[in-house]
């Protein structure tokens, strides 16, 4: 049933994944405004207390004692639209700020005095120990974010989530990672991320532990895991190369490479379905643990295409996957 597929179409804009930093901030005296683009889940540590007091898994500040409200500012890695956003209080009870709003701005000077500033969420009162999961109120790129808090207190999480707007990036079109999320590729659906997030497959560089890949539960049943990704820019490939490093007992047995090109991607649950029926590109082939494999794509070399399928047999995990080729 495709209902029991994990379909996914944004990628969070707020991650330190695509160079995503805190810009600048107001206070951040109990707990650092960085761990609030912390891409784990928050975490509580009982009974654990640093110089400033409570260690807590976000951004908290002191208890404002003057007029006026906290804030941050975030400069996006990458420049994108945003359609939802997550604020996460969890473990802020008695502590999370009563409002918060969010603005952002599309300025290449990071002076920031005469900014100009758009309104992305109207003020929403926060409850305590909460995911808040909130539309985002413009359709603009940003590449400056504003949260403000009113008046004090600490957030976990911020997740924006979104697109990367493809039009303010200059990409080179020959031999490039057409799968690199820091080239707008995203994940669109997946058949399970029990243990590691399909996303983690198109994040740059090598992986930092086996928490750092994709993998899924342990299949009891027939059939196989997969992964669908959309291009962000469509292209030719030349060659693949899969990652299992840190995968040493959990790795995948095979894999194959289906692919297909798609103008109507926003149609994810028909696409999840006729994936079965797209062309192989890469027939079953063995893998091998904590290992590279490079392997060349002998077909459709000379057809565009913008959707990948990566099926693993049975089950496992992966690090990393990369298509190399040029956009077309």
């Amino acid at each position: 049933m495709v209902n029991k597929f994990l379909i996914k179409n944004s990628i969070n804009l707020a991650s330190p994944t695509l160079g995503t930093k805190i810009y600048s901030y107001s206070d951040q005296f109990f707990a650092p405004a960085s761990r609030i683009l912390n891409d784990n889940d928050p975490i509580f540590k009982e009974g654990v207390f640093d110089n400033h007091g409570k260690w807590m898994d976000g951004w908290e500040t002191r208890r404002k004692r003057i007029p006026g409200n906290d804030y941050l500012v975030i400069k996006l890695g990458k420049p994108g639209k945003i359609d939802d956003i997550l604020i996460d209080t969890s473990f802020f009870n008695g502590n999370q700020p009563e409002f918060v709003t969010i603005e952002g701005s599309y300025t290449l000077n990071n002076s920031l005095k005469k900014t100009l500033w758009t309104n992305i969420l109207k003020k929403k009162k926060l409850d305590p120990n909460k995911k808040h999961f909130l539309k985002s109120g413009s359709t603009k790129t940003f590449n400056f974010i504003r949260l403000n808090i009113f008046p004090d207190g600490g957030v976990a999480r911020l997740r924006l989530m979104g697109n990367i707007d493809l039009s303010k990036e200059k990409l080179p079109k020959n031999n490039f990672d057409l799968a690199s999320v820091l080239n707008g590729s995203k994940i669109i659906a997946c058949s399970d991320e029990h243990f590691g997030r399909a996303e983690n497959l198109l994040s740059p560089g090598k992986s930092k532990n086996m928490g750092n890949g994709w993998e899924t539960k342990r299949r009891r049943g027939q059939g196989n895991d997969w992964v669908i990704l959309k291009l962000g820019r469509k292209g030719m490939v030349s060659h693949f190369e899969i990652n299992t490093h840190y995968f040493k007992g959990n790795y995948p047995s095979h894999f194959s490479i289906q692919a297909s090109l798609c103008l109507k991607v926003s149609l994810i649950k028909k696409i999840v379905l006729e994936s079965n029926y797209w062309k192989t590109i890469i027939k079953k082939t063995k893998l091998k643990p904590d290992a590279t494999l490079k392997i060349k794509n002998k077909f459709q070399l000379n057809q565009s295409i913008n959707l990948i399928k990566l099926n693993i047999y049975p089950d496992g995990g992966i690090s990393r996957f990369r298509i190399f080729g040029k956009v077309k």
